[in-house]
């Protein structure tokens, strides 16, 4: 066994086999549990009970998480005129209607693309390199937007979008394991929160199935899904 399985078997080991834990309990559980030598992320992971391929079943959408990711984020953004701008002023990365053919080229160094709805008849044709990524901007996401001020400096604050996968759930980073106990607890809250919200009507039955977090490197620790169960 090499050492990082030895590390992760001696955490995996601090576990009590089938145990759920309150929120504040498993990120303090993941904290301790973190032994890479590196400032490892903290995911979120839910099982919700839907079927994606219901359109009635959907769960996606965003969340401005209080502390962030702990991960820059460089924005694009497909503007002209007042806008672009208006995009520099509010801190994007790459701004300007040239990127379209830069992507087309291949080049796609940026984690999240927004345009302004006047250009997305330009910006259509990329959702065959763009989409796959997850990065094809979207009304729904506030991705595509005529407010490009709001929309760059929510997603530089800490904004991000949720989709719920073909097998039913759904990942989110929600930030590092230097982050503190409370600014993961709360960043935490925030993203579950919002799945809660999230639940469609076509949903039937439990829907919060199981609820996981863990670091990068380190075990899951499953959560008490019960705890954000609303009636």
């Amino acid at each position: 066994m090499s050492k990082t399985g030895k590390r992760y078997a001696a955490a995996r080991a601090g576990l009590p086999e089938g145990a759920k834990f309150a929120p504040d309990e498993a990120v303090k559980l993941v904290k301790s549990l973190a032994f890479a030598k590196f400032d490892e992320t903290v995911d979120v992971a839910a099982r919700l009970g839907v079927d994606p391929r219901q359109a009635d079943q959907l769960v996606r959408g965003t969340v401005v998480l209080p502390h962030g990711t702990g991960k820059p984020v460089r924005v694009l953004v497909i503007a002209q005129g007042a806008k672009e701008a208006e995009a520099r002023a509010a801190g994007a990365d790459f701004v300007g209607v040239e990127f379209i053919e830069k992507i087309q080229g291949g080049w796609l160094d940026f984690d999240v693309c927004v345009a302004t709805p006047d250009l997305m008849g330009k910006v259509g044709p990329l959702g065959r390199v763009l989409g796959p990524r997850g990065l094809m901007p979207t009304p729904k996401a506030g991705t595509v937007t005529f407010d490009i001020g709001k929309a760059v400096k929510d997603i530089k604050s800490g904004k991000i979008e949720f989709r719920v996968d073909k097998s039913g759930n759904v990942h989110a980073r929600i930030g590092k394991v230097s982050f503190t106990e409370l600014q993961l607890t709360e960043n935490l809250g925030a993203f579950m929160d919002q799945i809660v919200r999230a639940r469609p009507s076509g949903a039937k039955g439990t829907y919060l199935r199981t609820v996981t977090v863990s670091s990068t490197m380190g075990p899951g620790v499953a959560i008490d899904p019960n705890l954000y169960r609303k009636v």
